[in-house]
């Protein structure tokens, strides 16, 4: 683990902005970005603060929140699921982040007996990860079986 006198950086919305480290509002241009990074930078270069390891920290924060939200793709994922957003596309990549969330909401979840009975109708792996009957399935499985009795098949004996 780190230093217990460090604070411990968290994954959620309830971090310090990115904006906020170079001073501005959220909605900021690119041009705006820019500018309030090279006056940060300067300030807080660890060559015009030799000894200053608070302003080295400093340093090392505005060049992250100026990498993340000078980079558009980046900048949109923040905006829109925070700090947690850029986890999850560091993690699963860039496209993979809307869903993460979608899959995330309470609707999208299934209780223990839930996953049992889904399991049990799904013999080729656990598919059904919604208690919205017949939204998804596995296309090597079929659509969703109907309950009760099913017909058999002919088959040549």
């Amino acid at each position: 683990m780190g230093d217990a006198s460090q604070p411990q950086r968290k994954m959620s919305r309830a971090g310090e902005s990115l904006y906020r480290v170079l001073g501005l509002e959220k909605g900021a241009s690119s041009e705006e970005i820019k500018k309030a990074y090279r006056k940060l930078a300067l300030k807080y270069h660890p060559d015009k603060n030799p000894n200053n390891p608070e302003a080295a920290e400093k340093f090392k924060e505005i060049n992250n929140a100026h990498a993340t939200l000078s980079e558009e793709n980046r900048r949109q994922i923040y905006d829109q699921y925070g700090s947690m957003g850029l986890y999850v596309a560091e993690q699963f990549g860039e496209e993979s982040v809307k869903y993460y969330f979608l899959m995330s909401k309470w609707w999208f979840k299934v209780g223990p007996a839930g996953a049992a009975r889904c399991a049990s109708q799904y013999p080729l792996g656990p598919v059904c990860v919604t208690p919205v009957p017949g939204l998804l399935f596995s296309p090597a499985a079929g659509p969703p079986r109907q309950p009760g009795p099913q017909p058999r098949s002919a088959s040549p004996d």
